[in-house]
This record gives structure tokens, C-alpha cells and sequence, in this order.
């Protein structure tokens, strides 16, 4: 039974053919008198003198036309030979040495037999060469190559390495199915939080199911729906729940499989893969990364009207929403660049919903955190509400993440259980880099590193609308020296004065080194990043500044007419480079004169942080006091 097994599992392997062409084309070579062995060509005066010197050993004259000439051990040695001495891989070549073509055979065979009887030769023999050896010979290359194109051109068109299948189905779509033959495991119970997004697909799937409850009040299923989010927050996963919950053929491909160094390969895939859906209708089919055939057309396209990609993008408006479009098949699609796709693939009638998959809230990723801890062997009572808290702006696969550094973090510590510290360190691990405690720190760079962050913590615990600290650690994570971990507030909107003290937070760590040792440092580089971002935002987004009033310079849908020029006049850019400049400087002095007023606070903070090197909250509240401006537990309920 074993061995009948095996051999229903053999597969036939191309590269065996190829390998016995070689094989085949080696013998050959060597049964029809040819080698590797390079062979000189002479005239036959040439040979009469080497005849005559004794320089000849042997001679075998082929199909009494062509002679090939083997020298002496000693003529081989001579200078004029050196070139045939050795073959092409640096062996000692065994001859034939040289070749030539002869006149009348009779006579040569005298002449080759007087040479014999006076010692000047040792043999010589007369051969017939068959003619069908030199023919497979010559075009048993020829044959290997043409071999060689059509397996490499079988692999590119998506053909088996096996042999089954066919040998030019590259216009064929490489669509993945799913249908009942198929166990797809992954269900909207898989999917935690993103409730807005599962409803909306989730009437896609009873759509599918049951047709006549919508079309019978006059209904249209919609064709399409796009799922738009940032990277990381289930669009993908959403998609699988939805091949696990609809019994219906469900096609899965990327975008980026449509694309072909071949003219005319992505509309004919495009339009296969429709052909297949429709002949399985009703059907779902899933296309990945959009965004990588659906860009717009007409933008920076040097290459001519007959851009592949375009006629591909044409090929697959056709089949969403034209003459003979089945309605029975809807296509779903994911991107994180819906602002790059072309204004045609997203209008109404074919895709009819853009279903924006978000960040998850806190109460979101608690849910999420159930669904990845619940493989992870951890401490009874772990505190999801906390760990929800600790991770704001986290997506999905950010909190899948954590949960597994978070369990490798425990394995290598030898726990047999994960808790709430290994989430912590892979909460850190994970935002700042791997702790790097055998980085070489000098006394003075680490006071300086201290007194650094120590600055971020005092601006940060005096000011209201900064983002409380959770923190403070000059342990080396990652490319920075030090860090000062905050927990900010989920907000939906933010104020000019929350924007304000968050870069007057941002600016304490070099106020500090300004304060203490009246000198500055380039430890302020990432600081002085997230500060001007911020404050060219308030300028040229939000419209936040005095002088330039209520406008923008944004354009949400990356279709601006100033595609190779900045929206503003050169005055208007002074004004904006001014403002800007105005309102980090104007918090860099706010910062100062904040620690100023605290420097005994701000040094002890310092020397505290040298001795541990990390800090938390109740370390602050015991130098500064309790926030005036904190809520109590209970005033945070009453506003839950």
C-alpha cells in the first residue's frame, strides 16, 4: 500500500528533461570524436614537416576527407604547441591536436604507410564518422535552449513546476477560490471591534443569501464596496470573515497581480476572472491592495496613452458597471491610498460603498486584546481595561504584536504564565526598540540625557492639557538615548491650547539642557521633528494662526491642480516660515521660564533618574504634588 501510495504522489519534474539533454549532448560529443579539447587547424604542408621531423604520433583519417593529427609527448612540449598543450578546463590535452582536409585518399594511405615503416609514426587508422551524430550534435543546442524558454516561460505564466497544467495560461486569472469544497475558518466572531464596518459587509453576505428580501421592494445589490483604512486595522481579516460566512464562490486575489511585463496580460486576467465569478454567480471577489492597478490615470504618465496599467484600470471598469455586467457579482476591495485611486473606479455604481475601517477606540482594542490573548497561557485577572488603556492608536496587528512579544518576553524570562509587566515591556519594546543597557554612556552624557528628559516630565506634569506622563527612562531603546512614555487623551478634535502645551512639553528636554547647562545638544533632534510638524500643521492645515487666518493648504483628495508647485505666493510663504518659526520659539521660551521657576524640582527629578533609571507617575507626584488639573476617579465616571 506504501509503495502504491508513493507513486501517486509522483510528479514529473521538467528539469529531468533538460538534465538528460545535457547528458545525451555530453555523449555525443565524446562517442562522435569530439571533446572539450580545442583542435588546431593546419595545412597539409604543415603536417608534411611535422611528418618528416617525427613529431606525429598517431593519425585517424575520417570518412577519407578529414584527418586528425595526435603529436609526441615531446612536440607537444615545443613552443609553437603551447596553445593546444591544455584543453579549456586546464587538463593536458589528449588530442586530436590538429586537423586538416586531404587530397586523394590512396595516396595519403602511402604516404602514411612509408611514414610508418621508416619510425617517423606510430599508427595511423581510417574511420567512417556517422553524419546523424554530427546533425544532433549541431542542434542539440538549439533544442536545450528552446526547451529552457518554454519552462521558464511556463513558470512566468503561473504554470506548475510539476509539469500538469497548461503551458500558456498567463492571460488566465491567478484568482484564489473559496467555495464550499473550501474550509475557511475565519468568521465575523474572529473580527473584535470595527462594528460599523462588520455591519455593512455583513449585508453584503445576506445580499448574496437572500436576493429577493431587497430586490422584491425594488433594491439594487450594490456591485462593490471598498474597504479604506489605515495599514494593520483588519481590512484583509474582514474580507477572510467574509469568505468564511458567505456560502458563496468567493475569489481572492492582489492587485499587483494583474500586472504583467506582457501587453495586454492584466485586462485578459481581468476579464477571466470576471468570466470565472460570473459562471459561479452568485459570487464575491476580493481584490488586495487595489491601489496598485486602480491608480489615476492621466498623472505622471510619461510613458504613452497605451500604458498597461491604464488598459488593465479600463478592462476593470468594463466589468464593474458596462454592457453585459452580471449583477450578481459583487467585487470587494481594500487600499490604505484611496486618495491615489482614479475618480471613475470610485463613483457610485461601482464601488457603491467606502466602508472606512479605523484605529480602534479603547473599548475596541479591549475587545481585540480578548481575541489575540486568548491562545497566550497568562495570569488569572489580567486587566484588559488597563493594557486597552496603555496601547492609544495601536491597530489590530500592532495589539497581535504586542500579545506575542509579550509571550516571548515571558518564555524568556522562564515564567509559566504571561502578566501584566511582560505586556508593558513588549508595549515598549515595540514603540521605542530593543533596551540596549551595554550601549557605552559617559558620566556627563548621561546627566545630560537625564536632565534631558527630566525636562519633558516637569514641563509636561505643570501644564493641563499635555498628555499625563507614565514614565521616564534614560535606559537607550532603539535610536534614542532616553524617553518620556505619555498616555495621550483619544481626542476627536484638538484646541489651539492642547496643540500649544503639547509642543511646550515637546520643547522641555532642550529648555532643560538650555536651563541647567546654559549650553544645548543635538539629543533634541526628534523633538524639534514632532514640533514643526506640529507647528506647520496649525499654520497651513488647520487654519489656527491669527495672520493667515481661516485657510488651508490641504488638499484631502491628493488631486490638487498644484501638483509641482506650492498653493501660495512667495509672500505668503515668508509669512507662513515666520509663524512657524514664531510659535515654536514662543513655546521654547514658555518651557524655559516653566522650569526656571522649578529648576530645585527639575534637578532632583535628574538625580533620581541617574540613580534608577526609570521613573513612574508616583516618583513625580512626590517632588511636584498631585495636578491641580487632574480628575478624580469619580468626576471621570460621571463623564464616561
Amino acid at each position: 500500500m506504501a509503495e502504491e501510495k508513493k507513486s501517486n504522489n509522483f510528479k514529473f519534474n521538467p528539469w529531468w528533461i533538460y538534465g538528460l539533454l545535457i547528458v545525451v549532448f555530453l555523449l555525443l560529443n565524446v562517442f562522435s570524436g569530439s571533446s572539450f579539447q580545442e583542435v588546431g587547424k593546419i595545412t597539409s604542408s604543415k603536417f608534411n614537416d611535422m611528418l618528416d621531423k617525427g613529431k606525429v604520433e598517431k593519425v585517424i583519417v575520417y570518412n577519407k576527407t578529414e584527418a586528425e593529427v595526435y603529436l609526441t609527448e615531446a612536440a607537444m612540449k615545443e613552443k609553437e604547441n603551447k596553445k593546444i598543450a591544455t584543453d579549456v578546463l586546464g587538463r593536458v590535452n589528449k588530442g586530436p591536436h590538429y586537423s586538416f582536409e586531404i587530397g586523394n585518399d590512396e595516396l595519403f594511405q602511402k604516404k602514411l604507410e612509408e611514414a610508418r615503416s621508416q619510425n617517423k609514426i606510430k599508427t595511423f587508422d581510417f574511420k567512417q564518422k556517422g553524419e546523424w551524430t554530427s546533425i544532433l550534435v549541431s542542434i542539440l543546442p538549439f533544442v536545450f535552449i528552446i526547451g529552457l524558454w518554454f519552462f521558464i516561460m511556463r513558470r512566468m505564466s503561473g504554470g506548475s513546476g510539476g509539469g500538469g497544467g497548461q503551458l500558456f495560461n498567463i492571460g488566465k486569472s491567478k484568482a484564489k477560490l473559496f467555495d464550499e469544497k473550501t474550509d475557511v475558518k475565519i468568521t465575523f466572531k474572529d473580527v473584535a471591534g470595527l462594528e460599523g464596518a462588520k455591519e455593512e459587509v455583513q449585508e453584503i453576505v445576506e445580499f448574496l443569501k437572500n436576493p429577493e428580501k431587497y430586490t422584491k421592494l425594488g433594491g439594487k445589490i450594490p456591485k462593490g464596496a471598498l474597504l479604506v483604512g489605515p495599514p494593520g486595522t483588519g481590512k484583509t481579516l474582514l474580507a477572510k470573515a467574509v469568505a468564511g460566512e458567505a456560502k458563496v464562490p468567493f475569489f481572492s486575489l492582489s492587485g499587483s497581480d494583474f500586472v504583467e511585463m506582457f501587453v495586454g496580460v492584466g485586462a485578459s486576467r481581468v476579464r477571466d476572472l470576471f468570466k470565472q465569478a460570473k459562471e459561479k454567480s452568485p459570487a464575491i471577489i476580493f481584490i488586495d491592495e487595489i491601489d496598485a492597478v486602480g491608480r489615476a490615470r492621466g498623472k505622471n504618465n510619461f510613458s504613452g496613452s497605451n500604458d498597461e496599467r491604464e488598459n488593465t484600470l479600463n478592462q476593470l471598469l468594463t466589468e464593474m458597471d458596462g454592457f453585459g455586467t452580471n449583477t450578481h457579482v459583487i467585487v470587494l476591495a481594500a487600499t490604505n491610498r484611496a486618495d491615489v485611486l482614479d475618480k471613475a473606479l470610485m463613483r457610485a455604481g461601482r464601488f457603491d460603498r467606502q466602508i472606512y475601517v479605523d484605529l480602534p477606540d479603547v473599548r475596541e482594542r479591549k475587545e481585540i486584546f480578548e481575541v489575540h490573548l486568548a491562545p497566550l497561557t497568562k495570569v488569572e485577572n489580567l486587566d484588559l481595561d488597563f493594557l486597552a488603556k496603555q496601547t492609544p492608536g495601536f491597530s489590530g496587528a500592532d495589539i497581535a504584536n504586542v500579545c506575542n512579544e509579550a509571550a516571548l518576553i515571558a518564555a524568556r524570562n522562564n515564567k509559566e504564565a504571561v502578566d501584566k509587566q511582560d505586556f508593558l515591556d513588549a508595549v515598549d519594546r515595540i514603540v521605542g526598540g530593543l533596551e540596549k543597557k551595554n550601549k557605552i554612556v559617559t558620566k556627563e552624557e548621561k546627566r545630560a540625557i537625564a536632565v534631558h528628559e527630566a525636562g519633558h516630565a516637569t514641563v509636561s506634569w505643570m501644564l493641563e492639557h499635555a498628555a499625563p506622563l507614565v514614565k521616564v527612562t534614560i535606559v537607550p531603546r532603539g535610536q534614542s538615548l532616553g524617553a518620556a512614555w505619555y498616555l495621550p487623551e483619544e481626542r476627536l478634535i484638538v484646541r489651539t491650547d492642547q496643540m500649544l502645551d503639547e509642543m511646550c512639553a515637546t520643547m522641555g528636554g532642550r529648555a532643560a539642557e538650555k536651563v541647567v547647562f546654559d549650553k544645548i545638544s543635538t539629543g533634541a533632534l526628534s523633538d524639534l521633528e514632532k514640533v514643526t510638524k506640529q507647528a506647520r500643521a496649525m499654520v497651513t492645515i488647520y487654519g489656527l494662526n491669527e495672520k493667515l487666518g481661516n485657510i488651508t493648504y490641504y488638499d484631502s483628495s491628493g488631486q490638487s491642480e498644484y501638483n509641482f508647485s506650492k498653493p501660495y505666493s512667495e509672500e505668503t510663504a515668508l509669512v507662513i516660515d515666520k509663524e512657524i518659526n514664531a510659535l515654536i520659539e514662543n513655546e521654547y521660551q514658555r518651557a524655559i521660564k516653566l522650569l526656571q521657576e522649578n529648576k530645585d524640582k527639575l534637578l532632583k527629578l535628574a538625580d533620581i533618574l541617574i540613580e534608577k533609571e526609570v521613573i513612574f507617575k508616583d516618583d513625580l507626584e512626590t517632588i511636584f504634588g498631585k495636578r491641580p488639573f487632574d480628575k478624580s476617579e469619580d468626576e471621570l465616571v460621571a463623564e464616561a
